[in-house]
């Protein structure tokens, strides 16, 4: 991905957007304990939790979770799996690439901001298949199906990755159900739009970088979808602006913690009482990371706006609405394609005033 004293034009960053060369790792990122909430809660310490879930949404958009329910075994077994995989030839990884409106298999050339990302990823969709709109063309009723694509090598690859996001997915919902709960909602009140969700899990591999001053392994952005939940492994790399006062924090790794994050449907839905926080990942001149984030995302037909329940004469709507699978087909157009514009933002349905 570059020789040892030379980075391809293609990844360097304009000077304001390059990480410092140190920042201080803080440890006020809310960690929170899900063992109550998942199991039989009474109703203080259920209240308790959805309390440190408003707050966290409110100050950060991110937090971490502790006993969330993920076995950690598939997750060690999948994270092998995973190495093994990137540890390929290239040219048997570009067997599965993915190519324009193709949103599943490996791909090493994507661009955050216009900028390319020092990484190579793998995606597959948690249902075993994607069906989203064929274009971002408002006035294309086009769809398209498209199943996962599953390399020969590793073998366990396959079952270790079905297996990762069955249970991955129940803390999702779980979460759903609790932020919807934090915003003072029912429990179900979201469930409807999952019923044939987008989600898909993404598998991020970044290897050493000889300049990692002058790139990143993910540009700054905020998340697309509703909720992430994102396993990282213990060199590190995650950077989150802090809503405070705008400084990037590092995020540190906490053995099988998951970190979650608010994403754009998300801050929409609540109206923006939560906001989607922009983060990135920085890399590292020695060390090889892998960090895999699983998108939960509604229906492609899902047209996305503020809930009804939180909207008032006090707090009118912040957004017009928009199509869900529209916005996605659009980010996965230019995704992989460097353009002389910014890529679809959620602030483009800013209400003016």
């Amino acid at each position: 991905m570059g020789a040892a004293a030379d980075v391809d034009p293609a990844y360097l960053l304009d000077p304001e957007h390059r990480p410092k060369p140190a920042t201080a790792v803080v440890h006020g990122l809310p960690v929170i304990d899900l063992a109550k909430a998942l199991s039989s809660p009474t109703p203080a310490d259920l209240s308790k939790t959805i309390s440190e879930i408003r707050d966290a949404c409110r100050d950060w958009g991110f937090f971490q979770v502790v006993n969330h329910g993920v076995d950690a075994a598939v997750r060690e077994r999948f994270e092998v799996a995973a190495r093994r995989f990137f540890a390929l030839p290239l040219e048997e990884k570009r067997k599965l690439r993915r190519v324009d409106m193709y949103p599943l298999g490996y791909y090493d050339v994507e661009h955050t901001k216009n900028v390319r990302d020092w990484k190579e990823v793998f995606d597959y969709s948690s249902t075993g298949s994607l069906e989203i709109p064929a274009s971002d063309d408002p006035f294309d009723d086009a769809l398209l199906k498209k199943i996962n694509q599953w390399p020969e090598n590793p073998p366990e690859f396959k079952e270790a990755s079905e297996e990762y996001v069955r249970q991955t997915e129940k803390l999702a919902v779980k979460l759903v159900e609790l932020i919807s709960l934090s915003l003072g909602l029912g429990a179900d009140r979201l469930k409807g739009f999952f019923e044939k969700e987008t989600s898909f899990v993404r598998i991020n591999h970044y290897p050493p970088c000889p300049e990692p001053h002058l790139a990143l392994g993910v540009g700054r952005h905020t998340d697309a979808g509703a909720v992430t939940v994102l396993a990282q492994d213990d060199v590190g790399g995650l950077e989150v602006k802090r809503k405070a006062d705008g400084e990037w924090i590092a995020v540190q790794p906490i053995p099988n913690a998951y970190i979650i994050n608010i994403g754009n449907i998300m801050q929409v839905w609540s109206n923006a009482e939560y906001e989607s926080p922009e983060h990135r990942a920085i890399l590292n001149p020695e060390k090889d990371r892998i960090s895999i984030p699983f998108f939960f995302n509604p229906a492609h037909y899902t047209m996305v706006e503020p809930l009804e329940e939180l909207i008032s004469d006090e707090r009118p709507s912040k957004y017009k609405a928009y199509n869900w699978g529209k916005f996605f087909a659009s980010r996965n157009r230019t995704n992989l394609q460097k353009l002389n514009v910014e890529n679809i933002q959620i602030d483009h349905f800013k209400v003016a005033g």
